[in-house]
């Protein structure tokens, strides 16, 4: 208490000195608000449009996710490889092996490599395949093959 009897002019006018800082600097402020109303506005007005467009970009441009189920059939594990029609065929062990590998969805080189012979054998191979299952294409040759039970 001794200390604020001692100093208690000088925190008399410092604090009238902040008081009337603060009167002056909220009057600047009332004339700066006055004078550039317009200006501030439009500052105002730009900002809530710039993140109104921000906003609206991001809204418009994610895009939306569709999930679309569909139940595929589950073919049994228990493959039963159909002797009749590989013999009625006439389907060698080796085209049997070419054909599921193309199952698989290699390559001819891919299946060259495989089964440590020339690319041309593999084409050799594949068109045998294509003449005896009476198919144009590798799809076609699967997908008969699998009808028949010759590849699962």
């Amino acid at each position: 208490m001794v200390l604020l009897a001692r100093y208690r002019s000088v925190l008399i006018y410092g604090f009238s000195l902040a008081v009337l800082l603060l009167l002056m600097k909220w009057l600047e402020w009332r004339f700066i608000i006055t004078d550039y109303a317009f200006e501030i506005y439009a500052g105002a007005l730009a900002i809530l449009f710039t993140l109104l467009g921000i906003w609206l970009a991001v809204k418009l441009t994610n895009p939306k996710t569709v999930v679309i189920e569909k139940q595929v059939p589950v073919k049994s594990t228990d493959f039963i490889l159909d002797e009749v029609q590989l013999a009625r065929l006439g389907i060698s062990k080796r085209e049997l092996e070419v054909l599921q590998l193309m199952a698989q969805g290699l390559s001819n080189q891919n299946i060259a490599d495989r089964l440590f012979v020339s690319l041309n054998t593999i084409k050799t191979h594949s068109s045998k395949i294509f003449e005896k299952l009476e198919v144009q294409r590798r799809t076609q040759a699967v997908d008969k093959a699998k009808n028949l039970n010759l590849i699962p």
